[in-house]
Parts: structure tokens; C-alpha cells; sequence
């Protein structure tokens, strides 16, 4: 049974951070493509970010390019994302989730987390 589960989600103030990370079972990590995407109120979920196989190649929503970090350790069947600099416009449910094709942009991942509730203040 494939099992995603996040956490590090939280109230933070404007211009502070939070470590999302998320624990995979259930597969083969180092196999699979790792994404982060979120869903505000009211909107459809979007892309935030994803990271290939190995951790050598990552890509990013213009939205949060320069401002989060995503990351993986194979050794512990692990994927974060640094949160820096947050905005108010960053409070949404995060979600990770896993795919065996890298997907930049695409929402048709695999497997998916139940999400991790992130709310920024202003």
C-alpha cells in the first residue's frame, strides 16, 4: 500500500518560513519523480514543484521561484520543501505526490498525500 503523508504545515506570519516534508512507503523512491502542488480556497490545485529521480534536476512555479527549495533524501524515503519569504497568497493545502515520469506543470501524478494545511498571514 503506497502511502504519501505530509507535515510541517502551520500559521505563519508574512515573510517567515516553514519545512514541508513528506514520507513515502509503499513504492521505490529513488523510482519515482517527487512533486509539490497546493490548492487555495476556491481555486483549482496548482503546480509548486518537482524534483527527478536522483535530486539533479528541479523545476518551479514562477510563483515561487526563488523563494521555496524543493529536496529528497533516497536514504529516508523523504521529499521537502523550504518555504522562505512567505506571502499571504502562499496560504493554501500543500500536497505531495509521485510520479514515475517526470512532470513539470502536469497535475496526473500517481499517487498523492492527503495535504498539509499552510496559512500565512499578514
Amino acid at each position: 500500500q503506497v502511502q504519501l503523508v505530509e507535515s510541517g504545515g502551520g500559521l505563519v506570519q508574512a515573510g517567515g518560513s516553514l519545512r514541508l516534508s513528506c514520507a513515502v512507503s509503499g513504492l521505490t523512491f529513488s523510482r519515482y519523480t517527487m512533486g509539490w502542488f497546493r490548492q487555495a480556497p476556491g481555486k483549482e490545485r496548482e503546480f509548486v514543484a518537482t524534483i527527478s529521480w536522483s535530486g539533479g534536476a528541479t523545476y518551479y512555479a514562477d510563483s515561487v521561484k526563488g523563494r521555496f527549495t524543493i529536496s529528497r533524501d533516497n536514504t529516508k524515503n523523504t521529499v521537502s520543501l523550504q518555504q522562505n519569504s512567505l506571502k499571504p497568497e502562499d496560504t493554501a493545502v500543500y500536497y505531495c505526490a509521485a510520479n514515475k515520469v517526470l512532470r513539470v506543470g502536469r497535475a496526473d501524478y500517481d499517487y498523492w498525500g492527503q495535504g498539509t494545511q499552510v496559512t500565512v498571514s499578514s
